[in-house]
């Protein structure tokens, strides 16, 4: 028989994000009402939900957009995680000093309280993803947060596609490995290379659910965004999803609308899993030295 105190419910929030701050956090707001009504109890926003990706092009003025942590969001999005008893996953570009700026989660309880932050650990710098410019790497290492739910962990982004982090979180007691995200095609590419891309994007973070027995839940935002009028922008390609511990999709949006996908995350579902697929029990802990190195020359 399945303990229900071992269940819980995610929500992720799909939206697109327009130019005022404001009126995107109220949004966001009215989401986390709508996903608390659909039974979600952990709920994750989109990476930098508060703007359009700024990132496409490098402008000192857009540091204008940061706040610090605590600070206007969180306190607004507190008031509402402690009325509904949710706990909300709040993605910010993170003002934490002067000239020092970081792409954060803060992770806000069900009674309202910031459990922690975390700072984006991988900063990429591609064309249309200028995130170096604007961005410190994180600092506080890979983390898991004990929720009123359940153990979680969230990483941002480009973290999606470096197993060492799922790992790490995986390790530190994270039973759902939360991925706000931004990322699209560029409309030039998109009909030679938009397929593969997307489907990378999906089989790495499936791949970190079945190699450490948890659930994944990468959040996308949707819409063309066109932030430099000399480039064709970015399509953010939502299909916002959920895998389980085996890599099962088991809730999965649109490519272009704003939704709210839920699923159950089942700790027993967990715990039987890694009974048959023993990953963790297997590792061979002695012999991964060298993971910590750059790159390894054969002699």
């Amino acid at each position: 028989m399945t303990n229900k105190s071992q269940i819980f419910s995610a929500g992720l929030v799909q939206i697109s994000v327009g130019d005022n701050p404001e009126k995107n956090l109220q949004k966001a707001i009215e989401y986390i009402y709508k996903a608390a009504k659909e039974g979600a109890q952990v709920i994750c926003l989109p990476e930098l939900f508060r703007s359009r990706y700024f990132c496409q092009k490098e402008d000192i003025d857009l540091f204008e957009l940061a706040e610090t942590i605590p600070g206007p969001s969180t306190e607004a999005i507190s008031k509402i995680a402690k009325d509904l008893k949710v706990v909300v996953i709040v993605p910010l570009f993170e003002k934490r000093a002067p000239g020092v700026y970081h792409n954060s989660v803060a992770i806000i309880d069900a009674d309202g309280k910031i459990l922690g932050i975390y700072r984006k650990m991988h900063i990429p710098d591609d064309p249309g993803f200028y995130e170096k410019f604007y961005f410190a790497s994180g600092d506080l290492g890979f983390k898991s947060f004990k929720t009123a739910y359940g153990n979680i962990g969230s990483l941002i982004c480009w973290d999606q596609w470096y197993p060492e982090g799922a790992r790490i979180t995986a390790l530190k007691g994270a039973a759902v490995l939360f991925y706000p995200t931004a990322i699209g095609w560029h409309p030039y590419e998109k009909e030679e290379h938009g397929k593969f891309q997307y489907e990378s994007w999906v089989t790495i973070q499936r791949s970190h659910s079945i190699a450490n027995g948890v659930y994944t839940a990468a959040v996308n935002r949707v819409g063309l965004e066109k932030e430099n009028p000399d480039s064709p922008g970015i399509e953010f390609w939502g299909a916002s999803f959920i895998s389980d511990p085996q890599g099962i999709i088991i809730a999965k949006a649109s490519h272009d609308k704003e939704e709210i996908i839920c699923a159950d995350i089942d700790l027993n579902r967990i715990e039987y899993i890694r009974r048959n697929w023993p990953f963790l029990r297997d590792r061979r802990i002695d012999a991964y030295d060298e993971i910590g190195k750059r790159f390894i020359d054969n002699e």
